[in-house]
């Protein structure tokens, strides 16, 4: 098992932050911003640039088919120092694309920029992932990723929307790119390149054998449904909102509560896991999140959709830290590789699920029978996990 280690001096302590800080500050990049910028400011392009509830989902379908698009790139990718000029061109990509969101108001350059946004956000998800998760098992440091997959991002993104509401839609996109700098920096120069390797996992840690192809299959059909349930509320919680009277005006603020709930929610998850195991710890992550889905359901309450908003933060990033560091440890040598496969059938869900939603929506006036699908898609995804623990014990 991986152990831990004191650093000698301030310098090995020096290091061991800075690589942490630019596997966060990527993710705050190309996630938060490149990505999710465009959930605060979906309410205001449609008021402004009259993108409409059908649109609005395709522009988000095509974000994730980037996403998906990057992970296959990632997937196929096996020379490590590869993966690292990859992860450098997406944080140059997530900057860009950011930016150029509020230089038109063509829906089909907004749908490409939309893509190559997500392919980016790849960097900060996978490649920043597998490149940190590799450091640590190489420094012999505990491999989780809890502190990594942090909701800084989303929080940033809310409170970033928030402090540029003032402007016209396209000032707020130039704008959010422009913070987008304030984290390239770091994710730029503290990343460190992948040390060459004499094989697969020469000099890592093996903590576990290689899974079964049937707890390969369940996981992936499992992480599906969560890709299914963090998506919706991703995309659209935000406009769901602002749709209800007594909520007007407070979408930014809720996807600031969003983010700061998931800050320290996957070193959490990271304990519970540590406590009860793994998939036990998922499958609670799971239940918590249905909830979250069903509140909005049951009132438009003020608090009741803070609680939600709290429970969906709380819960969305730890469900990804689980579940990329339970496949990246039992594939040590190339941990980006594993989890680009996983995340594959993730960004599948990603895809289908705002498609699905921007239909239901523009055809009821409500996103009320797109949480119900939704909530009922995390349900099956509990119980392929059951059928995961099963396995598990079985084995």
């Amino acid at each position: 098992m991986a152990r831990d280690v004191t650093w000698p001096d301030s310098a090995g302590r020096a290091t061991h932050l800075r690589v942490l800080v630019a596997g966060i500050a990527s993710l705050v990049l190309t996630v938060g911003l490149a990505r999710f910028a465009y959930t605060p400011l979906l309410p205001v392009m449609r008021e402004q640039a009259g993108l409409s509830y059908l649109a609005g989902g395709w522009l988000a379908a095509f974000n994730y088919a980037g996403y998906i698009a990057g992970a296959l790139l990632a997937a196929v990718t096996g020379d490590l120092q590869r993966k690292f000029r990859y992860y450098r061109w997406g944080l140059v990509v997530a900057v860009a694309s950011t930016a150029a969101m509020g230089l038109t108001d063509h829906l089909a350059v907004w749908a490409l920029l939309r893509f190559v946004a997500g392919m980016s956000s790849t960097a900060g998800m996978l490649l920043a992932s597998g490149l940190v998760l590799n450091w640590l098992m190489r420094e012999h440091h505990r491999p989780v990723l809890g502190l990594h997959f942090t909701g800084l991002g989303i929080a940033v993104s809310g409170v970033g929307a928030s402090a540029v509401a003032a402007l016209p839609w396209s000032g707020q996109w130039l704008a959010l790119g422009a913070l987008g700098l304030v984290f390239f920096v770091p994710a730029w120069c503290w990343m460190p390149a992948p040390a060459a390797m004499q094989g697969a996992g020469a000099g890592l840690p093996v903590d576990e054998p290689p899974p079964s192809r049937r707890w390969h299959a369940l996981l992936l059909a499992a992480y599906f449904c969560a890709g299914f349930g963090y998506v919706v509320s991703a995309t659209f919680i935000v406009d769901i909102v602002e749709k209800m009277p007594v909520m007007a005006g407070q979408g930014a603020l809720v996807w600031v509560v969003v983010g700061v709930a998931a800050v320290p929610s996957s070193l959490l998850w990271d304990r519970i896991a540590a406590a009860l195991g793994q998939v036990q710890a998922l499958l609670l992550a799971y239940g918590l999140q249905i909830v979250s889905i069903a509140l909005p359901l049951l009132s438009s309450a003020p608090l009741w959709n803070l609680a939600s908003a709290v429970l969906y933060g709380g819960t969305f990033a730890g469900i990804v830290s689980l579940t990329l560091a339970l496949v990246g440890r039992r594939f040590p040598g190339n941990p980006s590789k594993a989890m680009a496969r996983l995340t594959l059938s993730y960004g599948a869900a990603q895809v289908i699920a705002p498609a699905m939603t921007g239909a239901i929506a523009a055809a009821t006036g409500s996103y009320a029978g797109a949480l119900l699908a939704t909530a009922g898609v995390m349900v099956l995804g509990m119980g392929l996990l059951l059928a995961l623990r099963r396995a598990e014990r079985s084995a």
